[in-house]
């Protein structure tokens, strides 16, 4: 279904084998919350989305991990920017910016937290509405 839904909008669009169950059973363990329904099919269909000029519009299992604990961890981000913990993290413009769902309170939309500015901003209402407007559009600038 997601990658149908990714190639309706741009033929282009790669895909990676499908993640496991059990990876994704170990991510939310190792992120402490659970991953959104439509996130979690999505990696189960394939583990990530590599859209227009390689970026990764959706991040695979184990960078969603990896970005999202550095995020919340990282000293340094804590002296320079908000908390991260109400987003989640799961893919990115190719230039620094990331998108993310809001984790509490939970909902479908996606922001994006502009890394210059340290803005956080609504993009897209839900999980597919984000793939027809970043995979349409390409660029590192389409939310703009």
């Amino acid at each position: 279904m997601w990658r149908e839904a990714a190639l309706e909008v741009f033929p282009g669009a790669r895909f990676r084998s499908p993640a496991q169950v059990a990876a994704l059973a170990d991510a939310e363990r190792r992120l402490g919350c659970g991953l959104p329904d439509k996130l979690r099919q999505l990696l189960l269909d394939s583990d990530g989305i590599i859209g227009h000029t390689a970026v990764d519009t959706v991040w695979p299992i184990e960078r969603i991990v990896d970005q999202n604990l550095f995020f919340r961890s990282d000293r340094s981000f804590a002296q320079l920017y908000m908390p991260f913990d109400a987003l989640l993290f799961f893919g990115d413009n190719g230039g620094g910016d990331q998108f993310a769902f809001v984790q509490t309170p939970q909902r479908p939309d996606i922001f994006v937290w502009e890394h210059e500015t340290d803005s956080r901003r609504w993009v897209a209402g839900d999980l597919r509405d984000y793939l027809d407007r970043s995979l349409s559009e390409g660029g590192d600038d389409w939310y703009q």
